[in-house]
This record gives structure tokens, C-alpha cells and sequence, in this order.
């Protein structure tokens, strides 16, 4: 037996040498991961199997052949588990970097699935192995598929909140970190955790809002952290009595004040309407940032500076102003006239 064993660490020596020199000509380190994995898993089993064969050769019959055996399956299958174990995982992580690079928000899906994977693996190794043993598997099928039914109708919803959140990691509508405004609920947040259930957000006052992954991938998300620029539209209004030569002028003036800010991109500015009291002016331009506070650092700074752009140039705001036309009688009776008032 001792030399048995021998021949075996010998040839597991030689043969991971071997492969080794093969696997250094790769660029990849899977193919070594799997050579070393496979050395580890091989050789006890092997062993195990030389064991056997000692064991056999002893003149000797009874129980102690069935517990030798026995043992030495039960050795090998959990060798050779842990080695599909290490050897799937390993195979899974480099397939998803081949895929998506280096993205921690899809790794987070593998290491979801790692721990079903292996529970998979260990229950198929266990199966394999009583069957070698002779154990009549008919009663354990028939168990795991009552199980089975019984566990699918009791965790439906959780299953569901499970693929919900592997749909989040791999469609990629938000990530941790991220500030969300959930249309229909109305919530302002920034998304702390993505869990396998449910999801947790930190509103813009501060309380923690936790919301299952299934009710917050079913509403309607504005994400304004991915937002590449904010755009700016709004109407300002100057008085009846500017004359054509300035208005001419206005949107040239607002073209220099936008585009005199550091954090804004003019588009344009128009005379578009004859308002109620004023001559309307619209303008609009771009905030390349996603940051809230630098846009309203950039828009403050535009408008003070058409303010003092127009009191410098004497042009004046229109205000909301409405005129009364009032028909009245003197202390005679007789004459009238109309009075304006403004």
C-alpha cells in the first residue's frame, strides 16, 4: 500500500509539472487555477482508490469491508465536490469578467448565485454517491420533488424579489450610491444598498426608505446621478415702451452673459410673445453637470448678471400691471370723462 501511494504522489508530481508547463504559455490564469485544483482533488482520490485495493487484498470478510469502502467514497465524494465547487466558481468569475470587465455590480449577481451553486453541486454529489452505495433513491426523489412543489409555492414571492434584483444588477437602471426620484411614490433618495430582497434609499431628509425590489423596478425611476446636463428654460419680460433697436439686442446680451459663466452652454434666446403686460424674451441653456447645487450656482450667476446687464443698459423688467379705464360724472351732472389710472 505504502508504495502504491507513492506511485501516485509521484505521478500527481509529475503530471501537475507537466500540465504546468503547458498552462505557463497562457495568458489566463484559469487554466492553472484548474491544473492545481484538479492536482489536490486527483491525488487523494487516487489514493483512496490504492486503499481500496490494500484492503481487498487482506484475507478478511465482513462489515469492516462495507465501513472501508464506505468511508473512502464518502472521502472521495467530498474531495471531488469541493474540487467541482472551486473549479465552477472559478470558471463563473472568469466567464463574467470575459463579459462585463470589472463591474462590482455584476460580480455582486455571482456572488449571489455562489452559494446556490454550491448547495447544487454538494446535493448532486450526495445523490451520486448514496446511489453507488446501493441506497434505493426512489422514496428521496419522490421527498425532494414533494419539497420541491412545497418550497416553490412557499418562497414564490421571495424567488421573485430574488430575480427582480438580478434583473437590477445586470439592466444596470441604478447602482448604489445613485440619486433616484421614484415617480410614482414621489420619494427623493440615494440608493445605499441593493439586497436580494429589497432595496435601501436614504431620502433627501434623511429617513431610511426600504422598498422591495420588485415594487421599486415596477415604477417609474428618474436616475439623476447618470444625468449628463441639466437645461435650463425660462421667460423673462421687459417693458411696452423698449424700443425695437433694444430689443434687437437682448438675445446678443444673453448670449454674452451665459456664455460668460464657467458651467453654462447657451443654446438660444428669442423674442417670442406679446404678453399681458411685457414683450416676452425666452431664453435656455445647458448646465454640463449632474451636481444640483453647481446648476443653481450657474443659474444665479445668470441671472444676476442679466440683471446688472439690463440696469446698466437702463432696460427695464415688466411687472404685472393692469389699467382701469373709469367713466364718471362731475358735481353737475352734465360733463364726463374717462380717467386712467395705472
Amino acid at each position: 500500500m505504502a508504495g502504491g501511494l507513492f506511485v501516485v504522489w509521484l505521478l500527481g508530481r509529475i503530471g501537475l509539472a507537466t500540465a504546468t508547463r503547458f498552462t505557463r504559455r497562457t495568458t489566463t490564469t484559469t487554466d492553472d487555477f484548474i491544473i492545481k485544483a484538479a492536482h489536490k482533488a486527483l491525488v487523494p482520490t487516487f489514493s483512496m482508490v490504492v486503499v481500496v485495493w490494500a484492503w481487498e487484498g487482506i484475507p478478511y470478510e465482513g462489515i469492516g469491508d462495507q465501513i472501508v469502502t464506505a468511508l473512502t467514497g464518502l472521502v472521495t465524494a467530498v474531495v471531488l465536490v469541493q474540487a467541482a465547487n472551486r473549479i465552477l466558481v472559478r470558471l463563473l468569475t472568469s466567464a463574467f469578467r470575459r463579459l462585463v470587465g470589472d463591474d462590482d455590480a455584476s460580480f455582486d449577481i455571482l456572488t449571489a448565485l455562489k452559494p446556490m451553486l454550491r448547495a447544487m453541486v454538494w446535493v448532486l454529489g450526495g445523490v451520486i454517491y448514496l446511489q453507488s452505495l446501493g441506497v434505493p433513491l426512489g422514496a428521496l426523489w419522490a421527498l425532494l420533488s414533494a419539497g420541491g412543489i412545497g418550497a416553490g409555492l412557499a418562497l414564490q414571492k421571495p424567488v421573485a424579489e430574488f430575480f427582480e434584483y438580478i434583473y437590477i444588477l445586470l439592466d444596470k437602471p441604478f447602482r448604489n450610491g445613485d440619486f433616484l426620484h421614484v415617480g410614482d411614490s414621489g420619494i427623493w433618495a440615494k440608493v445605499e444598498q441593493v439586497g436580494i430582497h429589497s432595496t435601501r434609499l436614504r431620502s433627501v431628509d434623511g429617513e431610511l426608505v426600504v422598498m422591495t425590489n420588485s415594487s421599486l423596478a415596477n415604477q417609474t425611476l428618474s436616475n439623476y446621478t447618470v444625468m449628463e446636463r441639466r437645461r435650463r428654460i425660462y421667460r423673462f419680460g421687459v417693458t411696452y415702451d423698449t424700443s425695437p433697436q433694444v430689443l434687437k439686442q437682448i438675445p446678443t446680451m444673453a448670449r454674452e452673459i451665459v456664455e460668460g459663466v464657467k458651467d453654462a452652454d447657451f443654446d438660444r434666446c428669442h423674442f417670442v410673445e406679446f404678453g399681458a403686460s411685457s414683450l416676452d424674451f425666452e431664453l435656455c441653456y445647458n448646465i454640463p453637470t449632474n451636481d444640483y447645487v453647481r446648476a443653481l450656482d450657474a443659474q444665479q450667476q445668470v441671472n444676476v448678471d442679466l440683471v446688472q446687464m439690463f440696469a446698466e443698459q437702463e432696460i427695464e423688467f415688466a411687472f404685472p400691471t393692469r389699467t382701469l379705464y373709469l367713466n364718471y360724472t362731475d358735481q353737475t351732472g352734465e360733463a364726463s370723462s374717462t380717467r386712467e389710472l395705472g
